[in-house]
């Protein structure tokens, strides 16, 4: 038996093939000139023996597809099924491209398979052809689709009306719903219907623990199908006899709504799930003039597209999150009954789905994740950088081929850090300043301006932290002044001596060094948090103004790390700390990613909590407040080494580790 494919190179085509390379005969596949080398590479890959898949150079756009007179008449009369499979499918394509692909080239399909007298025009349309539908879609309806604005949904209803208009051959069309991966191996091309929101699980992954119920939408229902049962229903309907004039809705008869296909793929991806999923359909009662000209609001606009370009989300796909139509599939499911071809359910292999997604197209594998793409040759300031945290971080800097300045008030430690940045082959400047004098912080800016003429990058990470009860403070109101100066004055002076140069380039990084404190509130730290508070409001209001000015403001709300500043608490010695190094990861990360934010899952979750129940989380606290007693130092008693005290207790290390990287 001898084939005849177009669209043999995409997705549903070379799946198409697999099913047709089992049966006998040869399969000749219309190819484009540049696609040749893709084409080869399928065959190789189906293991197609000699002769059995045979190219045919041609192209969509040109008469009779472009195949030779020649060709045409060497395989008139031989064709028993012709495949079209060929079309373009974006919605954000132009109509033009589509009007060329969909509608010229299903014409030029039906004039090739007239000039090969072929048996059989099997057309592949899509559910798109029924358009906008409100309510069931049967398979024999077609002149009945309605809200067809859309050009994809216009040219797909449009080919598929040529095909029943001016094909002379038998036909047969089949209507796929959402073809999604291979159900076998998770297989597939390109981002595409519900994979547009995997960047959205993975985010609520990354930020939320699997448990933690969240709130979604409900909108309409999703039909999707895995490409490998759409090539194996195809392939039965085509050659299954007196099926001639029908089409088949290649369709799952019972679709899931939005808010549960989302959750299938946030199970399989580990991430929480919408416990309250909110109908979309609610809104509704706006009414449509309101919501447009709320829509065309420029901050409106600023958001929401900023929302949807940040998880790669196109504009048009929000448009059907209330899609209308479902689709009656009885004609397919009577063609496919004893064939034993069943459709599998979703939920068995979401897993392959998203596996494979994460491994082979998940946007964020193709973007330069590298910190020396980000400050290779450019400015970078890191205060408090010749120990700990700071220190972790210059290194990596330097490594990555940063113009790295770091300032600190010791002489003798940034000379230290000096040559082992050298030693490693990296460059550092070293200047000794005080952040705590204001005098000091200017002169310092004036002096980086001077030698190195802007800064691309500031690190504001040196600070100071007191562990101390306010009733403990009542006559140490200097804990408030000493830690505001350093913490909030010293870092706000540096960032308005650097800011108007960032504003003149239209270019800046500015990461201030915050405290996991400030969102879980801890007591006893209340001097240390309220400095940090102030930084951290401070940032979220200067982002507001600079956002469209190519600046941009991180906070990091860093969880407790074994640090020289943490020593005197030998109580931290029992509970779980993060190194300066995995600290610095930490700041890597929010340069390479810009973040507004960057915070631990506890830290976010101790936010949730406050805001969702303050009274319950106070209670938490001042249990922690009672269980964590004040060290002997904080308490004004000298001469007491508090490692000779008595040893953290059971509970107190079990809500330490509880609640991983408080500060206590």
């Amino acid at each position: 038996m001898t084939y005849f494919v177009t669209g043999a190179t995409g997705f549903i085509g070379r799946h198409l093939l697999e099913r047709l390379l089992a049966r006998k005969g040869t399969v000749y596949c219309l190819v484009r000139k540049e696609s040749m080398a893709k084409f080869e590479e399928i065959a190789a890959r189906l293991g197609a023996a000699e002769g059995r898949l045979v190219a045919v150079t041609g192209d969509l756009a040109r008469p009779k597809l472009g195949v030779s007179p020649a060709t045409i008449t060497r395989l008139a009369g031989k064709v028993k099924h012709f495949f079209h499979l060929a079309a373009l499918y974006d919605l954000a394509a132009d109509e033009a491209s589509q009007v060329e692909a969909n509608i010229v080239g299903t014409r030029n399909a039906i004039a090739l398979a007239e000039a090969l007298k072929a048996g059989c025009f099997h057309h592949a349309s899509s559910i798109a052809a029924a358009g906008l539908y409100p309510g069931v879609f049967r398979e024999d309806m077609f002149k009945e689709a309605e809200g067809l604005d859309n050009p994809y949904f216009r040219t797909k209803h449009d080919s598929e009306g040529i095909v029943r208009s001016d094909c002379k051959r038998p036909w047969r069309i089949y209507r796929p719903g959402i073809v999604i991966g291979d159900s076998r191996t998770g297989e597939i091309d390109k981002i595409d219907g519900p994979y547009y929101f995997f960047r959205l699980i993975k985010k609520m992954r990354q930020v939320l623990p699997p448990w933690m119920p969240t709130i979604g939408l409900e909108g309409g229902r999703l039909n999707l199908v895995p490409v490998d049962w759409v090539a194996a229903a195809m392939d039965h309907i085509a050659h299954a006899p007196k099926l001639d004039g029908q089409c088949f809705h290649l369709t799952d008869p019972a679709p899931r709504r939005i808010g549960e296909v989302l959750n299938i793929f946030a199970r399989a991806g580990h991430a929480p799930q919408m416990t309250m999923r909110l109908d979309a359909r609610m809104f509704a009662f706006v009414p449509g003039a309101v919501r447009q000209a709320l829509s065309s609001l420029p901050p409106v606009r600023r958001m929401v597209g900023m929302f949807l370009r940040d998880f790669g989300i196109p504009a048009q796909v929000m448009k059907f999150i209330n899609y209308p139509t479902r689709f009656d599939s009885r004609e397919t499911e009577r063609a496919l009954r004893g064939s034993k071809i069943k459709l599998p359910k979703l939920e068995n292999y979401a897993w392959r789905l998203w596996d494979y997604w994460e491994r082979h197209l998940d946007p964020d594998l193709f973007v330069d994740r590298s910190l020396a793409g980000k400050v290779r040759r450019r400015v970078v300031v890191v205060t408090g950088g010749s120990s700990g945290i700071g220190k972790a971080v210059a290194q990596k800097l330097a490594a990555a081929g940063a113009k790295l300045v770091i300032c600190a008030r010791g002489a003798d430690e940034l000379a230290a850090t000096k040559a082992e940045i050298e030693a490693a082959g990296g460059t550092c400047h070293t200047y000794v300043v005080d952040l705590a004098d204001l005098a000091s912080c200017d002169a310092f800016v004036k002096q980086v301006l001077d030698e190195h003429g802007s800064v691309d990058v500031l690190v504001n990470n040196a600070g100071r932290s007191i562990r101390r009860a306010i009733a403990a403070s009542y006559d140490r109101f200097h804990d408030f002044e000493r830690t505001m100066q350093l913490n909030y004055f010293g870092s706000l002076r540096l960032i308005m001596g650097f800011l108007p140069k960032m504003a003149e380039r239209q270019r800046g990084h500015i990461i201030n060094i915050s405290s996991i404190g400030v969102l879980t509130n801890a007591p006893r730290f209340s001097a240390y948090v309220a400095s940090k508070a102030a930084l951290d409001a401070f940032s979220r209001c200067a982002q507001a103004e600079y956002s469209d000015q190519g600046i941009n403001f991180t906070t990091i709300n860093m969880p407790l790390v074994k640090t020289p500043m943490i020593a005197p608490t030998k109580m931290y010695d029992s509970v779980p700390t993060l190194s300066p190094e995995e600290a610095a990861d930490l700041v890597v990360e929010a340069i390479i990613e810009r973040p507004v934010r960057v915070a631990t899952r506890t830290g976010i979750f101790a936010q949730l909590f406050y805001a969702i129940s303050p009274r319950a989380y106070e209670i938490v606290m001042n249990t922690a407040f009672r269980l964590f007693p004040d060290s002997a130092a904080a308490k004004g008693i000298k001469g007491v080494r508090e490692d000779a005290q008595q040893g953290p207790s059971s509970e107190q290390v079990a809500f330490a580790a509880l609640m991983r990287g408080v500060h206590w």
